[in-house]
This record gives structure tokens, sequence and C-alpha cells, in this order.
């Protein structure tokens, strides 16, 4: 099947003869030889670029290097990657006070609060999200009840990732994998540890976080760095008490316990997969939910 931004032509050659034999059933295409594989590649791949990513934007151009839209390729989402790309999103009359992370398959948007909350602990016993957790709580009772009326309409309960991550894993598959061993369902989670990976451009050198803790350079390659220590909603499959955060370098903290109150909260949520967005998602014309 084609996939946007996964773009391939499947051929077998075989030898001595100098004929060239073409198997297009990979790739879902009707062409019948490898120039006519070549053309029809060519302009889904045009299609991809100019075509609709969700039916809330129109005519997002997907990039395969820099800042901007990717199509992952872990999962079936688009995420914004880079040290600034065109992802603000006005939301809950907090003008460009929002990114965001993804557009999800099931035609929702995935977006975080760019000014952290105050510093909270994630809990006072475990690492336990769906227990709930005193963060988890706080979250989806007093933090969502400060949202107006609007905003609360805009806001879609749905599937968090919370499965736990191994310390020093050095395999982002494994890590995407293992955060959707368990789900929970709610308004207003965190961000996941590969979610924080992901939105990172240069993959080769900050994809785990092994390697982002290694690199000082990775905190200048995605825009969820804000120079803060924030939680994250993954914790650590080694221990009853460790929760990922990012720290204020743009790695990771190994020891941080659920009972530290001493990082920040930046809430993520997803918007429900009716509204429409206009704007151009700069800080100076952000998305505007209509």
């Amino acid at each position: 099947m084609f996939v946007c931004g996964i773009v391939g032509v499947y051929a077998a050659t075989y030898f001595p003869s100098n004929d060239v034999t073409y198997d297009n059933k990979e790739s879902g295409l009707k062409s019948t030889n490898v120039q006519e594989a070549i053309d029809e590649l060519y302009g889904k791949a045009q299609q991809c670029s100019n075509g609709k990513v969700n039916d809330a934007v129109e005519n997002i151009k997907i990039v395969i290097s820099g800042d901007g839209l990717y199509k992952d390729p872990y999962e079936d989402r688009y995420f914004y990657k880079g040290k600034n790309p065109n992802n603000y999103i006005t939301f809950n009359n907090e003008t460009a006070g929002w990114r965001i992370i993804s557009f999800e398959p099931d035609g929702t948007i995935k977006i975080m609060k760019i000014n952290s909350l105050k510093n909270e602990l994630w809990d006072s016993n475990d690492n336990k999200w769906f227990r709930p957790s005193s963060l988890n709580t706080y979250l989806n009772t007093n933090y969502y009840n400060s949202l107006n009326a609007v905003a609360k309409n805009q806001v879609v309960s749905h599937d968090f990732n919370i499965g736990s991550v191994k310390n020093n894993n050095d395999c982002l598959t494994d890590n995407v994998n293992s955060e959707k061993d368990m789900i929970w369902n709610g308004k207003i989670g965190l961000a996941t540890v590969s979610e924080y990976l992901r939105t990172n451009s240069n993959i080769d050198n900050c994809r785990t976080v092994t390697l982002i803790n290694n690199n000082s350079a990775c905190k200048d390659t995605t825009w969820m760095f804000n120079g803060n220590n924030w939680w994250t909603i993954s914790r650590r499959a080694d221990s009853n008490s460790y929760v990922y955060a990012v720290n204020n370098a743009g790695g990771f903290f190994y020891d941080s316990d659920a009972y530290y109150a001493n990082y920040a909260v930046r809430p993520v949520l997803y918007l429900n997969s009716n509204i429409k967005l206009s704007g151009s998602g700069t800080s100076q014309d952000p998305y505007i939910i209509e």
C-alpha cells in the first residue's frame, strides 16, 4: 500500500537475462513497468505534499528535513518536528499559547501547552498514572475545570499511551511499542518520552534517551524544549516510583521520583475531530479553531 511520506519502487532483476521484472504488489500501484511506476509514485508524492493531512487543515506540506510536519514512521500519525515549526495554535483564549504535537488517524489533534504550569508532584506514592496519580487527578479536575466553556467542548476524552519505558533504551521502536502496552482514557494528560524524541528533527543523533542525554545540541532541534524541568507521562520500567522528566539541558532525569515537586507541568490534550482550523500556524498567525 502506498503511504504518504514513504515512497519506494519494488523491483527484481534476474540475471543473466537483460529483462527487468517489475513487481508492484508491495506498493499497491497500478503501473506495469518501472518507468510507469516512477511516474505514478511521483504523482502520489505530489498528492501527499499538497493534499489534506487532516480534515481540520487543508494543504499542509509534508517535509522530510528541517522544521515542519513529518509522516511518522512508527505510527499512523503526523508529527511536527524541529526547532520552530509552524504549529502554534490558540486554545482557551490563549493566543498562540499551545502547539500542535500531532495529527491523529481518528481525526483528533493532539496539542501541548507552551508555558509550563507551576511545579507539582507527579504522585505521593508511586508512578501509576492510572491509579489515578495525584497529577492525573489535578489535571482532570482542577485544571480541566479552569478551562472556559468553549475550550471544554473542544476537548475530547482520548486514549493516552502510559506504558513504562526501559532505562537506557537504545531503540526508539521498542520505546514506542512499550508505551502502547498500557492505555489510559481521559481528557488531560502529558507527553510521552517517545513524543519528545520524535519531535526532534535530528533523528540520527537524538532518537533515544541515551543519545539525547549525551548530546547537548539535541535541545536545539526540538520545539518541545522550553528550558524548564517538566514531567512526562512515562514511568520507568525498572522502578515503582521513577517517572521520566525532561531537564533544562534538553535530556532526561534518570532519578526523578514521582513524589518530587521539582518539575513543571505541561498539559496535553486532544481536540475533537469536528473542528476546523484557519491560519498559518506561525506565532504571529497561529491556527484558530473555527
